[in-house]
């Protein structure tokens, strides 16, 4: 119900925009069919609809759509039929009914005011359904009442005739039970039919007529219902022990008299609402009357003449009050209803007020007055008796005022009303006392003093007793003089008479100074109070009057202790001092408001303490703090307006001096609070009397009873007081000693030695022990003691309120309480030690500043604006300090303000302390500086020291914010009309530069060198800098180029208003003609059709900027949602423009509606979200910068939408939270060849770009961070939140490796908002935040759930910026230790085994779940930063591949121990997270050994994790049959790479083995099988159980082109041994008779399309491989021809023929003249061209494509090369590398045949030399133009990066023969190595191994890699770090590489023929070596190719015997 109730509040703000939400609200509502009797039961939910409906209606006005009211009535009309249960949902009580019926009409009533018609209908069913209600008979008559109940409260508008005929029933209906003379019962007759309905009872037998009047005293009766009752005989009064009127009243039944009341009060609510017939009227009138006549008799019964007693009386006694308190608010109303004549009604009125009097009386004597509802009784009658009072001109009050002034002092007289609280019937007393006085003073003055006042102030000069009935004893004053006192006091204070005053204070004076309240006791007591309360109100005389006596009452009673007659005083004596007069001083001080009597005042009651600290001083025995303590808090009020800045009387600066110099002898305000010391108890005079508390609190001078509420009086008296500078040169002597404070027989005197000691003892314990007590020798005792005084003030004044002092009358301006305290230090001629004393005095103020500052750090709203109001006042005063003239007072103020920065560094983004930097660098110098110019130039310089240092340390917290703030100083400078920034500011800011470059302006940990901050921090400068390139910002140049940029977009929205606003002025004034006198004009005026004068033009028109800016950016978040490209300039010019617009309305005076405001706010803080691009965010970024710079107010609602908006991308999968994209990284890409998983195509949206968005985001909340972290908590809140919606589920980040710098950027601010609680400054938060660190943690080490990746963007900085976002998370971890609560660290205990797997989580409601155990958190941490480390030192290495540093390899600092603890902890945390751990450090056989034993061990829980299999499946466990591998069932699967080890013949083909892995592979489509297929005939050899067979049958069945490849490479296969070779194996024999069967079995499983596509495929290219044999016979002249000839016979069989090497590539065509025969020694290869289309593009766009086709020669080596350059290449690609490998195709297809691709657009090394002498240099110089030109540098840089792809490819496959015929050089300079004849362990010449270099890498390649000759190039340079990231991404994936190799060992190719082979492959990954070792190592490796000998020496030697060019 409560969302419903906002959501109609909403809707009823701006109805015309929901008309959706309207109408889904009244379809909820019943229809009128079915509120017919008879139908459903209704529902719960429409009952609330109702309610809704109503409740809008109330609250829209001139809603035009008439369906809600129609509903509403309809529901009103069908009310009768609710009165029965059945209508109502079940279970629906009474009381929800109640409260229906109740809300309903509520809602109506408030409709009936803003709709006429609604109020007419309403009004027209009102009646008949009252009724219903009250005839009731056949429902059930609970509801009826309720209704009834709900109407008498809240009752529409009915029809007269309706309001005259219900009146009417309700008249005739009850038995309104007046007490007749006769017989009770008799009277009464029947009850038997009290239940037929809800109000009506038996009628009264009858009635007879009277002829006399209305209120005729001698009427015997009256008439009842047109005469056919029984008469109703006026009521008796029977004496209270008259048991026949107990008898009456007790035979009523509570029911109708509960029925009585609602008839009253509904017969009250028609009156209210208009007229009834006069004669209906009069029957009203008569019956309330007698009701009131009864009043009197019932309140006289006394209880025990009930015969009902406890709970039930109570009941009838509060039923029948409720009855009376209408009848009377009932009778008030018919009696001014009533018509009647002149001397009627005077009559009438006099009766009236007699009966209410005679009523009220009666109430204050009643038993029952302690009775709220008696109270509310009274309060009734006292309203009647005040409206009738003001009837008639006031005629009637001469009788009033002697019949009221009696009850008033009745009401007085009773005993409970003595006390703290009078009760409710004496404040109803004065409450009508107040109205008819002021009444009457309008009317007769003299009549109210004389007669009412003074007639009640008699009475306390009058000793008469008044004493209750039960005779209780006699006090000794009279409670009625005490009450009247009260209430002449409060009645003076409410009306605010001087001439009431005049006639009451002399009288009170009197009594005070000679009547009975002259002595000690009660009396004098009230009338001090209520002398003070009238002086508070001003009247100059009685101000004067009161406070001498007062103040001579108080020295009175000051000089009378200690003597004989003290002794026998009564405690009131004591009282009266002590707290009487102290609180009266108080009520003076806060009543003045007059200035001249405040100052009267103020000079009083300091003079009043001087003479209190005197005569305290004379009394030796006595305690000086019980003399003057009572009168702090009234000193404290009546300088609570005094400005201490002003200038001051030196008489009041005295008197102030002094009033601190008695505060600092009697220890009244202790500089030390809160003290642990043992405090003793001194006896004081306060323990005879009085009733002060008191707190222990040590004193200066030892423990002291200390009352709180005089130390918070002193604490505001020292906001109020002038600095207690003395102005004689002597400095103190001639003016303060006084001879010894004015006695010269004190022992405070400078004569005590004692006295002086302790006050020096204690002054240098105020000072915190800065200066001892041995350096103040030179000061005498009263200086101590005046330098005490001091001290207390000063400190004092910073601890109340942290030193803000008191403003002036006027003043809205703070002031810094440093300008007080620094005032004693500007004193000529100060001794050393008084100048000693002094300094400190200013730091213990300053420190007492920082302590009330720091207390104040948690809270929010109010509070917290007035601790930042605080800082900065300080801060502002502290830097104009620094301008003094005196060195020392400049000095330190430098000091203070340093420190106060430093604990607060807030303050560094202040405006207000940078506007005073920056004005006091600029600004002249003082004038009385002006004639020194050296003083001048120091201060200047001293000025631009302070800048720059500020300017710096900000920039280095909070690089944006700091920009921000220093462009809006440059606005501001525009504004000011300044061309240009001074000089001074100019060279400071010049100097300035931020960056990432070397040349930053601070280094170490600070916040701006966060990369994510940095990058930030150059979007918010609004410089054209690249975010992935390093960048440096000239603080000067960028901050003018944005200002400038600001100024011209607030310049436009101010131009374009001030245009509008001048064409409609111009607009306006055209129109403005004379209005029509006659009606026309009128009509016109009326209407509207003149222009609204009033209308605010200007907010209209930013209306429409304001929905103008917001329809484009919705249509910017549009077309990203689109997938279109938003324009960049575009978007930010309209995003700045926005901007402008919002701070140019927040600086107007009419602002714009909250909602379009908000909207576009909400927008500018989303859009850059939506989009998610850099471009967006730096824009995102600039804006947002610019709204908290220029509008800190907006800080908290920027912050909060940003906050959503991150939450947002959370939930919608985005950017740094893309946990569920197709591609987020190379693993991805990998799939499944390299990495397990299903291929899926990659996303439509680049994620890097939106990576990278959200770390500009994050980057300018580490910004906002440290802005707000000490001054804002709601801020810091809206940051925590943020938080723990990001780290509440750790799977939803990306693992995209791009993202691993903003992922820990993000953990550092967690981290860094975690360590608030180390500071204090979120001690309220502690479990929150320690909550949210071990999700910090949880979340960081799930990072490591993954294998580390490489990503590669192309760009040095951005690798650079990744890493050192890790390493500033790494130091984050180092320098801040774990929160480890104490009570914890007891219950540490050893952990052994697998304790932490088994550990046990607490959970939070809020936060989640958190490890309770400090030790394992504790190890968490240990494993977070050892996994961080090695992190930061991958991508450390990743982004600076060539610095040659020794490896910093963390595995040499963890011992054997630590290792296994790290593995299990990592085990605990995730299982994945351990066996990450084991691939970052692969030969770690510790390390390995612990996680094969924790995987075996926990195997049921990690079946989903494929990385996990080497560590159960093994050839150990085949060998044993391990059971751990039947859970090879169920496991997940794993990449093809991984899966083809398991074919080898270690595992021996076991079943649960070989199960998986053809579970994996039917897992995976056929075409991403179709790369290993050498490999899976290769694991034929061993399929012993037909396994793979049956694999590769049902694979060929569900792809024909597997089927192809497959058949080829299984005639491929079958070649026969070399001759001379060793005797081929029968396993070999066997396989290759199998190959055959299989290759049969797959041919006999095709279906006949299947069959069809074979035959035409295989048929075609036969026939083009035939032609090689038809060629060998002919002359080599003769060749070519002969090709064409054969070509011209093949035709194509259909469109879907395709190239056996390229399967997605159709053939559809061949180029007849294309046929080239091939050189060779016995053999006639031949290359064709085809034309080929994609079989995915359009079939219609054709491209070459030629082939080889071999015969006679082996081609299967060339393939497993080509695999595992393909793999590379795909591992480059994935990685981001730009290397370029071209992994032609290969596929024999018969026994020493195959077809080759040919790379195209290439020439062999061998055939360019050819044609040319030079080398490659001279070569690509011809080719691609100059050395430096595009197109050369462009084919340069391809060498560059093929040459390094193919080094690494060289590096692993050893490739030899690399002569120059075997280098291809495409058109577009990229290198590419062809036949593959010698690779691994091969090499040409009978494996000489000639080409010892890993690579070729001769002089003319190195021509082109280096320039320099010397590897000291650019281009070398980038050359090596290429080589070095492709062997880095290629160990990676080292295991998939060797299994790839692996299973071709057996397969007799010839790279297998010697050596190990598979051995030397994996030596040549080097996994034993870190990343840097690897990175050296390749470093060795290009330079030992580095034009090595033997690369040339092999050249030369193809050259001499092949001819081949070298």
């Amino acid at each position: 119900m409560e969302a419903l109730t906002e959501l109609c509040d909403l809707i009823a703000q701006n109805p015309s925009q929901f008309p959706d939400k309207i109408a889904w609200m009244c379809n909820r509502c019943p229809q009128s069919d079915s509120l017919q009797p008879g139908s459903n039961r209704i529902t719960r939910s429409q009952l609330n609809a109702i309610l809704i409906t109503a409740r809008f209606i109330s609250k829209c006005c001139n809603y035009k759509d008439s369906r809600p009211r129609t509903i509403v009535l309809d529901f009103i009309q069908a009310i009768p039929a609710s009165f029965d249960q059945s209508f109502w949902p079940r279970s629906f009580g009474i009381a929800s009914i109640a409260t229906f019926y109740t809300e309903l009409f509520e809602y109506v009533c408030r409709a009936s005011e803003l709709y006429p018609e609604f109020e007419s209908d309403v009004a027209r069913f009102v009646g008949d359904i009252v009724f219903a209600a009250v005839n009731d008979k056949c429902g059930d008559l609970a509801i009826s009442r309720a209704f009834l109940t709900a109407v008498s409260v809240n009752f529409p508008s009915v029809v007269p005739s309706d309001g005259n005929k219900l009146v009417s029933f309700l008249l005739d209906g009850i038995d309104y039970g007046v007490l007749s003379s006769s017989s009770p019962k008799g009277m009464m007759g029947s009850n038997s039919s009290s239940q037929s309905s809800p109000i009506s009872v038996s009628n009264v037998a009858g009635s007879s007529s009277s002829s006399g009047g209305v209120d005729d005293a001698n009427s015997k009766g009256v008439v009842m219902n047109g005469g056919n009752g029984s008469v109703w005989p006026m009521m008796g009064t029977p004496a209270g022990s008259d048991r026949k009127g107990v008898a009456y009243f007790e035979d009523e039944l509570v029911e109708d008299v509960e029925k009585q009341e609602i008839a009253f009060q509904l017969i009250g609510r028609i009156l209210e609402k208009g007229q009834i017939e006069p004669k209906l009227l009069k029957q009203v009138h008569i019956i309330t009357k007698d009701q009131l006549k009864s009043i009197s008799s019932f309140l006289k019964i006394r209880k025990r003449d009930w015969t009902e007693q406890g709970a039930s009386l109570k009941t009838r006694i509060n039923t029948k009050l409720s009855v009376y308190k209408a009848a009377v608010k009932l009778y008030v109303v018919s009696i001014a209803s009533l018509d009647s004549d002149g001397k009627s009604s005077k009559k009438l009125l006099h009766g009236a007020l007699a009966l209410l009097v005679e009523a009220a009386e009666a109430c204050v004597y009643s038993v029952w007055r302690k009775l709220r509802i008696c109270e509310e009784l009274f309060s009734s009658l006292l309203d009647g008796i005040s409206k009738i009072a003001v009837t008639r001109g006031g005629h009637l009050l001469p009788v009033l005022f002697i019949r009221f002034k009696l009850l008033v002092i009745a009401t007085c007289s009773q005993a409970d009303t003595w006390g703290s609280s009078q009760g409710a019937m004496f404040e109803s007393v004065l409450k009508a006392c107040c109205e008819i006085v002021e009444y009457g003073w309008t009317k007769d003055p003299a009549l109210v003093n004389n007669t009412f006042i003074t007639g009640l102030a008699k009475v306390i000069r009058d000793r008469n007793d008044y004493e209750e009935e039960d005779a209780k004893e006699k006090q000794s004053v009279p409670i009625v003089q005490l009450n009247v006192i009260r209430l002449l006091a409060d009645l003076n204070l409410q009306v605010k008479k001087a001439e009431i005053v005049d006639n009451i204070l002399p009288l009170f004076i009197e009594s005070l100074e000679e009547g009975d309240a002259s002595t000690p006791g009660l009396l004098r007591l009230r009338l001090l109070d209520a002398v003070s309360r009238i002086a508070s109100l001003g009247f100059e005389k009685s101000y004067r009057e009161a406070v001498v006596l007062m103040i001579r009452s108080y020295l009175s009673k000051l000089s009378s202790i200690g003597s004989a007659e003290s002794k026998t005083l009564p405690a009131e004596a004591n009282t009266e001092r002590v707290e009487t007069l102290p609180a009266g001083f108080q009520v003076i001080a806060s009543g003045l408001t007059n200035v001249k009597l405040r100052v009267d005042f103020r000079h009083r009651l300091l003079s009043l303490c001087s003479d209190v600290g005197l005569v305290a001083e004379s009394q030796s025995g006595s305690s000086g703090a019980d003399f003057l303590g009572p009168l702090l808090p009234s000193v404290a009020e009546i300088c609570s307006d005094f400005d201490p800045i002003a200038d001051v009387e030196p008489s009041l600066l005295k008197l102030f001096r002094n009033l601190w110099f008695y505060i600092a002898l009697f220890g009244l305000a202790p500089p030390v609070l809160n003290s642990s010391t043992p405090v003793k108890t001194n006896s004081t005079t306060l323990s005879n009397g009085g009733n002060t508390s008191a707190v222990a609190l040590q004193a200066v001078g030892g423990p002291y009873m200390w009352n709180p509420q005089w130390s918070s009086a002193v604490q505001r008296i020292s906001q109020g007081t002038p600095p207690l500078v003395v102005s004689s040169v002597k400095w103190l002597e001639d003016e303060l000693e006084l001879n010894a404070l004015h006695n010269p027989g004190s022992r405070r005197g400078s004569g005590n030695e004692k006295a002086a000691l302790s006050q020096k003892t204690a002054l240098s314990a105020s000072l915190g022990g800065r200066v001892e007590v041995g350096a103040m020798t030179t000061i005498s005792g009263v200086k101590a003691t005046y330098l005490l005084a001091v001290a207390i003030l000063e400190i004092r004044r910073f601890s109340s309120n942290g030193g803000i002092l008191n403003s002036g009358p006027g003043s809205t301006t703070c002031r810094s309480a440093f300008s007080c305290v620094f005032e004693y230090l500007k004193s000529p001629n100060l001794m050393p030690a008084v100048s000693q004393c002094l300094t400190a005095i200013v730091h213990r103020a300053f420190e007492t500043a920082i302590s009330w500052l720091e207390s104040q750090i948690c809270e929010t709203g109010d509070a917290a604006e007035v601790r930042e109001s605080t800082l900065a006042v300080h801060a502002c005063f502290l830097i104009k300090n620094m301008s003094m003239r005196h060195d020392h007072i400049r000095d330190l103020s430098v000091n203070l303000l340093s420190r106060l920065r430093d604990r607060f560094p807030q303050i560094l983004w202040k405006t207000s302390c940078l506007d005073s930097l920056l004005f006091y660098v600029n600004d002249n110098p003082p004038s009385g500086l002006v004639n020194d110019p050296a003083l001048v130039a120091s201060i200047r310089s001293l000025y631009k020291k302070v800048v720059r240092e500020w300017i710096v340390i900000s920039l280095s917290y909070a690089p944006c914010t700091s920009q921000g703030l220093l462009q809006e100083q440059l606005c501001k400078a525009n504004k000011w009309q300044k061309a240009q920034p001074t000089t001074d500011v100019v060279s400071l800011l010049s100097e300035i530069q931020i960056g990432t470059g070397k040349i930053d302006c601070w280094t170490g940990p600070k916040t701006a060198n966060i990369p994510a901050v940095m990058a930030s921090a150059a979007a918010a400068s609004g410089g054209n800098l690249k975010l992935l390139e390093a960048f440096n910002i000239e603080v000067l140049s960028t901050a003018i180029v944005s200002a400038t940029v600001k100024c011209n977009h607030l310049g436009e929205i101010a131009g374009m208003t001030r245009l509008y606003e001048n064409m409609e002025s111009a607009d306006d004034d055209s129109e403005v003609v004379e209005p029509d006198s006659g009606p026309g004009g009128l009509s016109r005026l009326i209407s509207g059709s003149f222009p609204q004068l009033t209308r605010p033009k200007r907010q209209s028109f930013n209306e429409i900027l304001l929905n103008k800016f917001v329809r484009l950016l919705q249509k910017f978040v549009s077309t990203s949602e689109k997938g279109g490209k938003v324009d960049k300039t575009s978007f930010r010019e309209t995003c700045s423009q926005a901007t402008a617009l919002l701070l140019s309305n927040l600086a107007s005076d009419r602002k714009p509606t909250a909602e379009s405001f908000s909207q576009l706010l909400r927008l500018l803080c989303w859009c850059p979200a939506y989009i998610a691009t850099s471009d967006a965010m730096e824009t995102g970024v600039f804006i947002w910068t610019w709204l908290v710079s220029a509008a800190p107010q907006l800080g908290s609602v920027v912050l909060a939408e940003l906050v959503d908006a991150w939450l947002w991308t959370i939930d919608t999968k985005r950017g740094l939270f893309a946990s569920e994209v197709n591609f987020f990284g190379p693993a991805a890409k990998l799939r499944p060849q390299l990495a397990p998983g299903e291929p899926e195509a990659p996303p439509e949206k680049d994620p890097v770009q939106e990576i990278l968005a959200h770390r500009l985001w994050l980057g300018f909340f580490i910004d906002r961070f440290e802005v707000v972290r000490h001054n804002s908590v709601e801020q810091l809140l809206l940051l925590g939140r943020m938080l723990q919606g990001t780290t509440k589920h750790p799977w939803r980040f990306s693992r995209h490796p791009a993202a691993t710098g903003t992922f820990f950027t993000v953990m550092l601010l967690g981290l860094k908002l975690c360590s608030c609680q180390y500071q204090g400054n979120q001690h309220k938060f502690k479990l929150g935040l320690q909550l949210l660190e071990d999700r910090i943690y949880r979340a960081s080490l799930g990072w490591f759930c993954h294998q580390p990746e490489w990503y590669e963007t192309n760009n040095g900085n951005f690798a650079h910026s990744e890493a050192q976002s890790v390493h500033a998370f790494v130091q984050f971890l180092l320098t801040h230790r774990m929160d480890v609560p104490q009570n914890d660290l007891k219950e540490q205990g050893q952990e052994n085994g697998n304790a932490l797997l088994n550990m046990k989580d607490s959970n939070h409601p809020v936060w989640g779940s958190m490890g309770h155990n400090p030790i394992s958190m504790e190890k968490r941490k240990q494993l977070l930063l050892m996994l961080c480390q090695h992190e930061a030192e991958r991508l450390d290495v990743w982004a600076q591949p060539l610095l040659s540093k020794e490896s910093t390899s963390i595995r040499l600092k963890i011992n054997s121990e630590k290792w296994t603890e790290h593995a299990r902890t990592a085990f605990a945390v995730d299982p994945r997270i351990a066996l990450s751990l084991g691939a970052r450090f692969p030969t770690n056989s510790i390390l390995k050994a612990e996680l094969t034993q924790l995987v075996q061990s926990h195997i049921l829980e990690i079946r989903t994790i494929p990385e996990a299999l080497p560590y159960f499946v093994t050839p150990k466990a085949v060998d044993e049959d391990s059971p751990l591998l039947q859970q090879l069932t169920h496991w997940a699967a794993c990449s093809i790479t991984q899966a083809l080890e398991y074919f080898t013949p270690a595992y021996k083909g076991h079943p649960r083995v070989m199960a998986y892995i053809l579970r994996v592979l039917e897992s995976y489509p056929p075409s991403r099988v179709t790369f290993f297929m050498p490999q899976l005939i290769q694991a034929l050899r061993y399929d012993d159980e037909k396994l793979v067979e049956g694999y590769l049958i049902r694979a060929a069945q569900r792809s024909d082109v597997f089927a192809h490849i497959l058949i080829w490479h299984l005639q491929g296969e079958t070649c026969a041994p070399e001759q001379g070779k060793e005797a081929v194996s029968e396993k070999t024999t066997a396989f290759l008779n199998l190959l055959p069967l299989v290759r049969e079995h797959i041919i006999d499983g095709f279906n006949p399309k299947a069959r069809d596509i074979f035959r035409r495929e295989f048929d075609f290219f036969e026939k083009v491989t035939s032609i090689s044999g038809v060629l060998y016979p002919l002359p080599k002249e003769e060749r070519r021809d002969g090709i064409r000839r054969e070509l011209e016979n093949i035709q194509l069989d259909g469109d879907d023929l395709y190239l056996p090497t390229a399967p997605n590539k159709l053939v559809k065509g061949i180029q007849v003249n294309s046929g080239i025969p091939l050189q060779s020694a016995a053999k006639v290869p031949i290359m064709i061209t085809f034309d080929v289309a994609d079989r995915d593009g359009d079939p219609n766009v054709t491209k070459p494509q030629a082939c080889i086709f071999k015969v006679g020669d082996d081609c299967r080596q060339d393939v497993l090369a080509l695999q595992v350059i393909s793999l590379l290449k795909d591992i480059f690609e994935a990685v981001g590398l730009d290397l370029y490998l071209f992994p032609y195709g290969v596929l024999p297809t018969d026994p020493e045949r195959g077809i080759i691709e040919v790379v195209p657009n290439t020439r062999s090394r061998s055939q360019m030399g050819e044609t040319t002498d030079g080398g490659l240099y001279e070569i690509f110089q011809q080719d691609f133009g100059a050395v430096g030109s595009p197109n050369f540098e462009a084919a340069r840089h391809n060498f560059i990066i093929s040459s390094a792809g193919y080094a690494v490819a060289s590096l692993l496959l050893q490739p030899k023969d690399r002569h120059n015929g075997n280098l291809l050089i495409d058109n577009s300079g990229r290198l590419v190595h062809i036949d593959f004849g010698f690779i691994l362990e091969t090499s040409p010449g009978g494996n000489m191994r000639f080409e010892s270099a890993h690579f070729k890498l001769s002089h003319e390649m190195t021509q082109l890699l280096d320039p320099s000759g010397a590897m000291k190039s650019e281009t070398w340079f980038l050359f090596v770090s290429l080589c070095v990231k492709g062997y880095l991404a290629a160990r990676r994936y080292m295991d998939g590489i060797i299994n790839t190799v692996l299973m071709m060992v057996e397969s007799g190719l010839p790279c297998f023929s010697r050596g190990d082979p598979i051995g030397n492959l994996r030596k040549r990954f080097h996994p034993e070596m870190s990343e840097r070792e690897a990175a050296n190592f390749m470093m060795r490796v290009c330079a030992d190719a580095y034009d090595k000998w033997s690369t040339a020496g092999y050249d030369l030697i193809q050259y001499l015997q092949q001819g081949i060019e070298k």
